[in-house]
């Protein structure tokens, strides 16, 4: 397994780059993420994950451990590949989709191209646990945000307000205060609407 790879950027395009290591140039697969974090000198290293198949040995890189560590978890779900992965971190950053997962927002997963509903929610069902065990964060409060937020949400709409906007309020005030209690959170959106 290669482990990363540190060497001299010779091409750089939005979904590969080719680093010369030693006199070897290797083609690296990279997501717009990665692209966006590689710096402007020469030198570069990048954190590496191979796939072999039959036909091909495939090198993809990322900018950081955290991003390898997101696609080694992405690729470990039934029916989402390699190029998916790629795609659906380079729709969204590691942190967006952590968050995501944690928290079964369905609908940032499925803002990514190629995500249906299905893997969406295959996704979120695989990988929470696993997340929420790596990440440190606690279900609890991941949960108690969310019911907190569709609390909120619901006694807004009964005051009268718009739904997507209400949405939107709660949305921001639940990821400033994840602790934040259904009170806490109407009186903050009464605030913003």
């Amino acid at each position: 397994m290669i482990s990363h790879i540190q060497g001299r950027l010779v091409e750089k395009n939005p979904t590969d780059v080719v680093i010369d290591c030693n006199g070897v140039g290797y083609v690296i697969n990279i997501s717009l993420h990665t692209f966006s974090e590689l710096p402007t000198s020469e030198s570069v290293k990048l954190f590496t994950h191979l796939i072999v198949r039959e036909d091909a040995h495939i090198l993809y890189g990322f900018s950081g451990v955290a991003e390898r560590e997101i696609f080694r978890l992405l690729i470990s779900v039934s029916g989402v590949g390699a190029s998916t992965a790629r795609t659906m971190l380079s729709s969204l950053s590691p942190s967006q989709i952590v968050d995501a997962i944690a928290t079964n927002d369905l609908k940032t997963i499925q803002s990514a191209k190629g995500i249906g509903a299905k893997t969406a929610q295959r996704l979120v069902l695989d990988l929470k646990d696993k997340i929420l065990k790596v990440y440190g964060l606690s279900s609890i409060s991941a949960e108690t945000s969310n019911t907190s937020k569709n609390e909120a949400l619901s006694a807004l709409e009964t005051l009268g307000f718009a739904r997507k906007q209400a949405e939107k309020v709660c949305d921001s005030i639940v990821k400033e205060n994840p602790q934040a209690s259904v009170e806490m959170v109407i009186k903050l959106a009464l605030k913003k609407l």
